[in-house]
């Protein structure tokens, strides 16, 4: 699998090449109705002196266009400056219209989708009407079809207020993404707390008394050598419970569960702008180590999706399965993205193969997706028993 993700996020500003194509066509798509001004240049229709300056004329609100809703949609400019972009567009709209005829009547369409896109609505909704009323008001005054003039009306204003809603979905989006870091952080600084809470209490005692212990062994060693070794025995004995009491924490710390990498594939996926689904809930009273090797498996399996599928959508299946020799779990992780890369398996199937191993378990990978039959994608299957006793605790 390649990492070079073809789509740009909503909101997001494109971060390679290909990104930058893909969103320059999406918004200069809306190019094709600039076919009238172009005919009409092409037609000869005017002598070569106002040719030659419609063209230039025609090149520089294209260029403004695609330049102000490009720069905007990907890092919003100050509103002086769109202000002024978007003043200059509506007179070079009103100059060619008045200068070369009916077929530029056209081009207040974009300014009007410009309004629509830039500015906030409390001011977009008085001035994409003014728009469109300007685009009549000239049509009419210069005797221009009125089939011409009703035909443009609509799409003048429709694509204004519509650019508007795309504009409060942007701003959304971003407000959204957001509001995820700063859970994310937020998550982050209560296990931070959580963590130094349980040390306390692991500690604090412990500590409290090794240090009255080790001050009183002090005070009893010249004279009563043998109540300080006494002591000393004590000290000895609470260090080591609390050795064993902080390992038992970390381990219970470093061990990865099934329900909370279940939590983070809907988070990374979400974030990663691929539409993921996920089971809500894992099966309960599973023993430790197959659920430690699966959820290890299920955060190495999403991590690929995310940073090297190019995928869309990704599903998660916990399917129990009974066998004739005893209970399975299985995992599977399915994407729709671009497939595996070469024909040997990279280092994170082969730390998930080498997992499984311990556990008995097995792994089966296949390109494309089973049950849609697609030939795109990329499909991950573990299976662990749960009835071999490897789930005890050592």
């Amino acid at each position: 699998m390649n990492d070079d993700e073809t789509s740009v996020g909503i909101g997001r500003p494109p971060t390679n090449r290909k990104q930058l194509w893909i969103k320059l066509l999406w918004i200069g798509i809306w190019l094709a109705f600039m076919s009238a001004p172009v005919k009409d240049l092409a037609d000869g229709n005017h002598t070569p002196w106002a040719t030659a300056l419609g063209s230039l004329g025609l090149l520089t609100f294209v260029g403004a266009y695609l330049l102000l809703l490009f720069r905007h949609t990907s890092k919003p400019l100050d509103h002086r400056l769109v202000h002024t972009a978007i003043a200059f567009l509506g007179a070079l709209a009103l100059l060619l219209t008045l200068t070369l005829g009916t077929s530029w009547l056209v081009l207040f369409v974009y300014v009007s989708v410009s309004v629509g896109a830039t500015l906030p609505l409390r001011t977009a909704r008085w001035l994409i009407p003014a728009v469109t009323a300007v685009l009549v008001t000239v049509g009419l005054t210069g005797d221009h079809p009125r089939e011409v003039i009703t035909a443009l009306i609509f799409p003048a204003l429709l694509g204004g207020f519509s650019m508007t809603g795309v504009r409060q979905l942007i701003r959304t989006t971003i407000e959204l993404r957001e509001a995820r870091a700063t859970v994310a952080q937020l998550a982050a600084n209560e296990e931070r707390l959580r963590l130094a809470r349980d040390l306390h209490d692991l500690l604090g005692h412990s500590l409290s008394l090794i240090t009255l212990k080790s001050e009183l062994a002090g005070r009893m060693l010249p004279d009563h050598p043998d109540q300080a070794a006494a002591q000393v025995a004590d000290i000895e004995q609470v260090s080591r419970q609390a050795l064993i009491d902080v390992r038992g924490a970390v381990t219970g710390y470093r061990r990865p569960t099934l329900p909370g990498e279940l939590a983070g594939a809907r988070t990374a996926l979400a974030a990663a702008g691929i539409t993921a689904d996920v089971p809500a809930e894992a099966p309960e009273d599973l023993p430790e180590k197959p659920e430690e090797v699966l959820a290890w498996a299920l955060r190495e399996a999403v991590t690929n999706v995310v940073r090297h599928s190019g995928a869309r959508r990704c599903t998660v299946t916990l399917v129990p399965r009974q066998t004739l020799d005893g209970r399975l779990l299985e995992l599977t992780v399915r994407d729709d993205g671009v497939g595996p890369s070469g024909s040997k398996p990279g280092n994170g199937l082969t730390g998930i193969g080498e997992r499984l191993a311990t556990v008995d378990g097995t792994l089966r990978t296949s390109a494309g997706d089973a049950v849609s039959g697609s030939g795109k994608g990329f499909t991950l299957t573990l299976s662990v028993p749960l009835d071999s006793g490897l789930g005890s605790t050592e």
